[in-house]
């Protein structure tokens, strides 16, 4: 699975980022905060890498307002060690920010994978598969990676037949493996993730319910409304202040999955 990552660091650390891995991590760059918050809630980027000297001097508030606007973004410090960012490190650090990658130190190829890997497995996408772990267990690793890719396909279609291709499988034996396993369609199950996907972003501050819509590929905000309504039984906005990530996934378990699961075995 391809990732998007976002860079926004210096023209030399976006270069020696670009040239890790291309075929596993394609890069939109901000050369300024306002550009890269316009781009997090537009893009379905799963992760950050950010520096403290973009733009120069070494400051913590573009960083802080990112990590307040969207806080589940995983974000990954990239930068130099030197006396102007030692302070702003800190600052960054009582704001839950823990990971930092220092270049000439620690950015040799295997330092930098091991470190995005880190982060990328802190995703709001992962969280959802792995909140989802009990019911999809059944199912085989490339089903369950092209799961999680459809969410981050933007125009893409959730089509069983997408689904299939990414899974390198037919679209009948995509089909027969989650009845196999007892859960609902395919396309069912797609819609589910998204939902959760979509309650876990809306819960970001810095989203509003149309930038979720159009992030997840939806062409009309409405739509996903509507999803939302017939799954929760909420609007988007009363979603965001009346349930919680462990209460959502509940419901989904137990209205779509579990009964199925349970009929299966």
């Amino acid at each position: 699975m391809r990732h998007l990552l976002l860079a926004a660091v210096p023209a030399e650390r976006l270069a020696r980022l670009r040239m890790l891995d291309p075929e596993r991590y394609q890069w939109v760059s901000g050369s300024g905060w306002p550009e890269v918050a316009d781009t997090i809630r537009a893009r379905p980027v799963e992760m950050a890498v950010v520096d403290p000297l973009l733009g120069g001097e070494a400051r913590a508030h573009g960083i802080e307002r990112i990590r307040l606007l969207f806080p589940s973004l995983p974000l990954l410090i990239y930068t130099e060690l030197a006396p102007s960012t030692a302070s702003v490190l800190l600052q960054l650090g009582r704001s839950g920010i823990r990971r930092v990658v220092f270049q000439r130190f620690e950015d040799a190829p295997a330092s930098l994978r091991v470190a995005l890997q880190a982060e990328l497995e802190q995703s709001a996408s992962q969280q959802v598969m792995q909140a989802l772990g009990s019911a999809l267990n059944g199912l085989p690793r490339e089903l369950l990676r092209a799961l999680e890719g459809m969410l981050h396909a933007g125009d893409e279609a959730p089509t069983v037949s997408a689904l299939a291709e990414r899974a390198q499988l037919t679209r009948r034996t995509c089909e027969r493996w989650f009845t196999k396993v007892g859960l609902p369609s395919p396309r069912m199950v797609m819609v589910l993730t998204r939902l959760l996907y979509a309650h876990r972003l809306l819960l970001d501050p810095g989203y509003t319910v149309e930038d979720v819509a159009l992030k997840l590929g939806y062409s009309k905000t409405k739509t996903l409304q509507m999803h939302l309504r017939a799954v929760f039984g909420v609007t988007a906005g009363e979603l965001r202040v009346s349930l919680s990530t462990e209460e959502a996934f509940m419901i989904v378990a137990d209205r779509y999955l579990t009964p199925m699961s349970q009929a299966a075995s």
